[in-house]
């Protein structure tokens, strides 16, 4: 039966709520709490501020960092429209937020947490989130903050009820625990090498990805035929041969894009002219398919369920479900594009590299089906749908609200450069290029693993990330458990 003391009902304040006074018990009992392993005591300059609405602009050198950009599945800040805002100069306070620099939530998505790839001046962070004084065991530290059995301490310190739960600095009180083991000291060298390792290709995806965006970016700008583009309002006949009255696809700024591509020395192709087939992914109603049982752990003769909205702006699947249905489903092959078609965050996509036996993804996504199985080509046309979705096209070509659709019948009408050879193999080869890391031990791994990360393609390097995860993830448990660590590299070549 458990009990709370006297001493810990003082300490919460006299609050008797059975949440409040449990406490999460674990094996290993070598542990120091967070608060006594920052390098000096948190002061209210270390805590973001709050600029206020009104001072959201459209377009400004000074950005306000609000704490939807500290995601779980990642170790650095994720930015979009809605992460890193724009204010006035004059509502901005100086963060001086650094390379290396760990940045927490305390409020919404309490204990949250990333680190910072680079320098980021004239950045800020709101009210929400706490700037770590921590350079001593640093991504040991960051490693166990992502790890769930701080997430569950935290989890039990904070009051539940309120629609956003604030932690304040409740996450100080989470313990950290350390090995016990006769070589402790290089199992926590092992975990800050697993942890450096994934912040590094984290980085190196982010990387690629706008080599990518890059590469296509300059060969429309410089290669392209004598011609000057000239914005002419929409006519009547454009209206009835669209069926579109909308203003995006008629703008200048979507024109001018357009103008781009169509005016390409060496001419655009349509999807079908490619060779794709677009077509909806299964409807996953039961009004369709009848009953189904829906799982987070793999299971035989269930379906691998892909979804648009678990597909990384990168290209590729941050989490997967599994679906047990009785049906013959419309299933995915190699050299499919999955396309997220609908809401905010549509275009996201990704390729099937190789045929999974019971694949599908749901009617929110669109498959591009090639008829040849042509993996290059669903690379190549997959990395220019994600440079239509960063210049905001593929926004523009949608129609409806609450984010839009892109309808089937809008594909017909969307260009796809012909790249030259060269271009195209450049491009594809920053998205997939098959690369091994060298056997490794504690002392030569950093130097393999910064090989490897040079060479792999952005699809190689998450693949590496999942299994380093992975890996992680035990060593982590097993110093919660207080168990054996035995240190290896073996699990990157499974």
């Amino acid at each position: 039966m458990a009990s709370s003391s006297f001493n810990q009902i003082q300490e919460l304040r006299s609050i008797f709520a059975p949440s409040q006074l449990e406490v999460l018990d674990t094996p290993n009992k070598n542990y120091k709490l967070l608060k006594e392993l920052l390098d000096r005591k948190l002061k209210p300059s270390d805590k973001g501020l709050e600029v206020g609405s009104s001072n959201y602009i459209s377009k400004s050198s000074h950005f306000f960092i609000r704490a939807k950009a500290l995601q779980n599945y990642s170790f650095l800040p994720f930015w979009n429209k809605e992460t890193k805002i724009p204010i006035s100069p004059t509502s901005y306070t100086e963060h001086s937020l650094k390379k290396g620099d760990l940045i927490i939530s305390k409020d919404s998505n309490i204990g949250e947490i990333i680190i910072l790839d680079k320098d980021y001046p004239n950045h800020m962070i709101s009210g929400a989130m706490y700037k770590l004084p921590i350079t001593k065991l640093k991504y040991y530290i960051l490693s166990f903050i992502k790890h769930e059995s701080f997430r569950k301490q935290l989890d039990l310190l904070v009051p539940k009820g309120s629609t956003i739960r604030h932690a304040k600095t409740l996450f100080l009180d989470c313990r950290i625990p350390f090995p016990t083991q006769k070589n402790k000291n290089e199992i926590i060298n092992y975990v800050e090498i697993l942890t450096k390792s994934l912040i590094n290709k984290e980085i190196e995806i982010r990387k690629k990805s706008n080599e990518i965006f890059s590469i296509i970016k300059n060969e429309l700008l410089n290669n392209g035929k004598k011609k000057t583009f000239q914005f002419s309002n929409p006519k009547l006949t454009d209206f009835s041969s669209l069926k579109r009255i909308n203003a995006g696809i008629f703008s200048e700024y979507f024109k001018q894009e357009e103008f781009l591509i169509k005016n390409y020395i060496y001419g655009f192709n349509s999807i079908k002219e490619l060779g794709f087939l677009a077509s909806r992914g299964q409807n996953l109603q039961v009004s369709c398919i009848g009953k189904s049982i829906y799982s987070s752990e793999k299971k035989n003769n269930f379906y691998t369920v892909i979804k648009p909205k678990h597909l990384s702006v990168y290209g590729f699947a941050m989490s997967e479900e599994y679906l047990g249905n009785k049906n013959n489903l419309k299933t995915l092959k190699k050299g499919d594009i999955i396309f997220g078609a609908e809401g905010f965050e549509k275009g996201r996509s990704i390729v099937i590299f190789k045929d999974r036996d019971k694949t599908i993804t749901n009617i929110h996504g669109i498959t591009l089906n090639h008829k040849k199985e042509n993996i290059k080509l669903s690379v190549f046309v997959k990395c220019f749908l994600d440079y239509l979705r960063r210049k905001n096209l593929i926004d523009l070509y949608a129609v409806g609200g609450n984010g839009g659709s892109l309808a089937m019948k809008y594909w017909d009408i969307i260009p796809i450069p012909k790249f030259p050879k060269a271009i195209k193999d450049k491009i594809i080869k920053l998205y997939t290029n098959n690369s091994n890391i060298s056997n490794s031990n504690l002392s030569n791994f950093e130097k393999n693993d910064f090989n490897f990360n040079k060479s792999a393609g952005i699809f190689e390097l998450d693949k590496s990330i999942k299994k380093t995860k992975l890996k992680l993830n035990y060593v982590l448990s097993d110093i919660v458990s207080n168990k054996k660590i035995n240190i290896d590299f073996t699990f990157l070549f499974d």
